[in-house]
């Protein structure tokens, strides 16, 4: 049997597992709106959705020592994983330290990110209270918060990060150009 001829059979199997997916019909249920609500947990950056709780920098450190610093180091300095902390005044030289506190423009993204992804490996495992102390002492090692600051969901929307102006949107930009040619 020749190479080709074995193309064809193999061919026909992979355009049929591709297709299989088609085929599922009443698979599965639609969510309930409570399930659908606990994977409601996005955060705006003003702060829509960012839910009740609070926590200090004392009880970040705690957490940042217990869940993070494998990765991102003592400190937030880097480790195996990004550095959280430092780089200010860096962005616009030949090498950029894109940390929390250098280039990220909102501290509620912070939260929603931690609450979210982290920690690695069990993403969503840290308490509300546990994410915004944690979130209070990565805003604290890049001074953005006081070493005995506390962040709930009031404070974090108000807190100003020092990249806050430093990304300036394309008012020609039209995401429904990406997908619909001229």
């Amino acid at each position: 049997m020749s190479s080709h001829s074995k193309l064809l059979p193999a061919g026909i199997f992979i355009v049929g597992l591709l297709a299989a997916p088609a085929f599922a019909v009443d698979f599965g249920r639609p969510a309930t709106p409570d399930e659908v609500k606990l994977w409601d947990i996005d955060v705006g950056p003003d702060g829509t959705g960012l839910p009740d709780g609070s926590g200090t920098v004392a009880q970040g450190k705690q957490v940042f020592s217990d869940y993070c610093s494998a990765c991102h180091g003592e400190n937030g300095q880097g480790g195996i994983k990004d550095r959280l902390a430092g780089g200010q005044g860096t962005l616009a030289s030949n090498m950029p330290v894109k940390t929390v506190g250098s280039f990220w423009p909102y501290a509620t993204t912070l939260f929603d990110y931690i609450h979210r992804a982290m920690p690695y490996p069990t993403p969503g495992s840290l308490s509300t209270d546990e994410t915004y102390a944690v979130t209070a002492y990565i805003l604290s090692l890049n001074g953005i918060v006081p070493a005995d600051g506390k962040v709930d969901k009031d404070s974090l929307p108000d807190i100003r990060m020092p990249n806050r102006g430093g990304f300036i949107p394309d008012p020609e930009f039209d995401p429904a150009r990406l997908f619909h040619k001229k």
